[in-house]
């Protein structure tokens, strides 16, 4: 079993009661280890247990790990004074976990991508103290990426060649509802909308040095690249085709391993190149790579070597500071 150098994508909910009890719409059973958000109960008590991610990564020889918080926490309603309060709890608790285990995890500051004023602010702050990287979630009606209320972000992450994991939040489409569709299908569904508007709209082409990440394999981007491409082709209403053609901008995003098929990691390399797939496990959510050596034993040796070693190379062993 070969050591995985890096897993860009993990979980941690940071936990301090004192300041949860402040905070409105949010509280902290310690007895039931259960954190209650906006009704929604987080039961998975490896969220609230750093020591569990570590020992995790030890048992799969997976050397570092970026953190990050998970859709939960997302808060997408709060108005934006509500959300800035919030957003710093979650990140100054985010950085005080990487800070007790200094080396083996980094923290990504949230960017409450609903707000883009505040989202701009957090992430200039972050920059400011060494942040260089970064999560934002995907997903909702609020949300179009290509939106030039955006660009202010994107001004001040493209400064720094900061890189930037999307991951899908909730979906808001009913008929999701059953069969736990909102995750199956409306998180690669959110994730696919986000990447659409940020070829669509020029965002990957005007904002260049930016790194996109997205969780789950792009979701199904992939799998649409060919109808982007002729529909850029035939000049069909709306599309610029002034712009790289979606098959030229999707090759400068990455995304994580996370397919579970893997005919469709496959396509994803095809699409967003062989260096584009970077290893995450989502842990500790079951929708991900908790065994991830077995799960992704079918693999060529070569395919492997890229996904586990060689693509994240660049960003191992480069800690941040926690930019909180």
């Amino acid at each position: 079993m070969k050591p995985i150098l890096l897993d860009i994508h993990t979980h941690q909910v940071p936990i301090d009661a004192e300041a949860l009890a402040e905070i409105e719409g949010v509280s902290w059973d310690a007895a039931a280890n259960a954190l209650l958000v906006d009704r929604h109960k987080i039961g998975i008590r490896s969220l609230f247990q750093p020591g569990a991610l570590i020992a995790w990564l030890d048992a799969n020889r997976i050397a570092q790990a970026w953190i990050s918080a998970p859709p939960p926490l997302y808060r997408r309603q709060l108005a934006e004074q509500d959300a800035a309060r919030w957003v710093q709890y979650v990140n100054h608790g985010l950085a005080a976990i990487t800070r007790r285990h200094a080396g083996r995890l980094t923290a990504l500051p949230h960017l409450p991508i609903e707000h883009p004023d505040l989202a701009a602010d957090i992430a200039a702050r972050g920059i400011a103290g060494g942040a260089r990287r970064f999560s934002a979630p995907s997903g909702g009606p609020v949300s179009m990426l290509s939106d030039p209320r955006y660009d202010a972000l994107w001004r001040v992450l493209n400064g720094v060649g900061a890189f930037v994991l999307v991951h899908p939040g909730e979906c808001d489409d009913a008929r999701l509802r059953p069969f736990y569709l909102s995750n199956l299908l409306g998180n690669p569904y959110e994730t696919t909308v986000a990447i659409a508007h940020l070829v669509f709209g020029g965002v990957t082409a005007r904002f260049p040095d930016i790194t996109f990440c997205f969780a789950h394999g792009g979701g199904a981007a992939a799998m649409l690249a060919g109808r982007f491409e002729q529909g850029f082709r035939t000049d069909r209403p709306g599309v610029d085709t002034a712009l790289p053609s979606p098959r030229t901008a999707l090759r400068n995003l990455t995304v994580d391993c996370i397919t579970h098929d893997v005919d469709a990691l496959r396509l994803a390399q095809t699409v967003f190149g062989t260096d584009g797939i970077l290893f995450g496990s989502d842990w500790p959510f079951p929708m991900g790579l908790m065994r991830p050596h077995e799960q992704l034993a079918s693999l060529s040796e070569t395919e492997r070597e890229r996904i586990l070693g060689a693509n994240t190379a660049r960003f191992s062993g480069d800690a941040q500071t926690d930019g909180a």
